[in-house]
Order: C-alpha cells, then structure tokens, then sequence
C-alpha cells in the first residue's frame, strides 16, 4: 500500500497538467466521424450544423434523370477547425448509397469493412519496427446512424445495421428530421426505438465501465434517457425575437435550431463536443479497436503455430 505524503512546501510537479495541455494544444485532437443513413435526411446539414461550418455539400441524389448509385460508395472529408486555441482534425465519412436501393442487402458490408479497414491500417502501424512516433489514427470514433421519421418502428434494416455497427463501432442513433413529427409522435416513437433497441439486443454508446465515477454514470444515464436524439439541422439563419438564429422556417412557425424545447439538436452537440467527445475518442481505442486487435494477433499466432517448426520464425 502506498502512502499519500503532503510536501513540506512548493516544489512544481501539480505544473505537469499544463505541460500536458501545452504538448495536447500543439499537437492538436483528431475526431473521426461517419454518418450513415438514406439519402435525403439531412446528414450533410447535421454536421455543418454541429459544427458550426460547412464541411460538406449537400449532394443526394434529388434530380429524377441521375442514376440510382448501385452500391455504397465511402467519401472521407479531412478538415482543421480552430476553437479558442484549439484545433480539432476532423473528418467526416459519409456514406451515399446507403440504403437506396429496393434490394438492400448486405448494403451495410462496405461500412463495416471500412471501419476493420481503419483498425487494420493502424494495427499495421503499431506493429512496424521503425513506426511513426505519432500513428495517424484514421479510426472511427462515432457512427451517427440517421432514423427515418417515420413514427412507427424501426425497420428491419436499422436494427440488422445497428446491430453490425454496434460490434466495432461507437454507435449514436439520431432521427433525422424531427420536426415532420408532434412532440407527442416524437415521443412515443422514441420511447418504442428504446424498447426495440433491448429487445433486439443492439448495446449503444456511452458504455459504462469501471472507472467510471458517480457523476459520469449519472451523465451516461441522462444521455440514454435521450437517445435516440431527436435532431433538426439547418445552415440558415431566421430571424426570432429580433435575433439571427439557425432555423427552419415553415407554414406554421419557425423551429429554431439551437432551442431545446424545438428539438434535442444542442443536447447531440454538447454530447458530441463538450461532455464526451475525449471518451468517444477513448472508448474507440479501449474496447472497439482492442477487440479487433486481440483478435488479430490470436489469429496470427495461431498461424504461426500451425506451420511445421522448421518454418517457424526463430
């Protein structure tokens, strides 16, 4: 057992929190996010939105003569966004094709490659004799998986890639477009997405572990009480009160953005940037990208005990 001893006086170790920040603040955070959901439910303006710039351009397909992608095609964005000091590498993987076609099918097989593909490409880098003093981490940190508003259930393919992604993944279910739903539909189709969820089995983030403290389960708690976050993007500003605010403008009103009462946008921002943004990044390298590398060595070692012993490596 190791004793706790005060010092006498100053000596200057309780500095090394600001060294750490210093070397953090230079080097600068990498956050890698993916959004998978149909075309069309706004997965371009969330992310502008919650990043508060425009990183990409909405292009799904809404013109009638341009071709139906036939497969799920990967784009990654690379962007740098600066924040009091602060700069975040952000990219952004989006999915386009992904469930568009009337037979879909095994459409969620090139997420889930992609992301044991990031895995993979890092084990490498780990593994190498002269490797990098800082490895790239291209791992995906958050999946954001965007539910069609449909006030229903969920249908058979989002439990089915849910559940797939959950296994390598940090998984954030969103619904998208919440505002075509009353507050009374937005809830009772939460509430029925939460009771699908356990029935089904499909284990979401936050995850809580052992080192957890009273206030992070009781933090971890209120976001599950939440999820699946029902969101509304929008890049464009409306005027409320006599004030810009992001928002969407219709027939009936104005839905603003940024108000909590419209809809559950800043509780997925704070959630995503301010409370736990570190413990995605974390939560990614501990339990996901973990299990995928034991995995891996078992697999090869096994390998190398199966060949004869003279071709074994000495």
């Amino acid at each position: 057992m190791t004793e706790e001893i005060r010092a006498d006086s100053y000596v200057g170790f309780d500095s090394i929190t600001n060294q750490i920040e210093h070397k953090l603040l230079k080097r600068g955070f990498q956050f890698n996010v993916m959004v998978v959901g149909q075309t069309g439910l706004g997965k371009s303006t969330l992310v502008n939105t919650i990043f508060a710039s425009h990183l990409i351009d909405s292009k799904g397909r809404f013109a009638s003569d341009e071709p139906v992608r036939q497969t799920t095609e990967i784009q990654a964005l690379s962007h740098v966004i600066v924040e009091n000091g602060v700069k975040l590498r952000l990219n952004i993987v989006d999915t386009p094709g992904y469930g568009d076609q009337v037979n879909n099918d095994n459409c969620w097989d090139p997420i889930v490659k992609y992301i044991k593909d990031q895995h993979s490409a890092y084990l490498r880098k780990e593994l190498t004799a002269m490797r990098d003093r800082f490895i790239q981490d291209t791992r995906i940190h958050c999946c954001l998986y965007f539910i069609n508003p449909t006030g229903h259930s969920l249908r058979a393919i989002d439990i089915t890639v849910m559940k797939k992604l959950s296994e390598v993944v940090n998984v954030v279910p969103v619904i998208a477009k919440s505002d075509s739903l009353t507050f009374d539909e937005r809830e009772a189709f939460k509430q029925k997405i939460r009771e699908e969820l356990i029935y089904h089995n499909i284990r979401l983030y936050p995850f809580d572990t052992d080192e957890n403290d009273e206030e992070e389960t009781a933090l971890n708690e209120s976001i599950r009480n939440i999820i699946p976050f029902a969101v509304v993007g929008s890049e464009r500003q409306v005027i409320i009160d006599g004030r810009p605010v992001r928002g969407r403008k219709n027939r009936w009103g104005v839905v603003n953005v940024e108000d909590s009462t419209h809809c559950e946008f800043m509780h997925l921002r704070n959630f995503l940037t301010r409370t736990h943004l570190q413990d995605l990044i974390e939560t990614t390298a501990l339990i996901h990208y973990e299990a995928f590398r034991s995995k891996q060595l078992l697999a090869l070692k096994e390998g190398v005990n199966a060949r004869p012993a003279a071709d074994r490596p000495q």
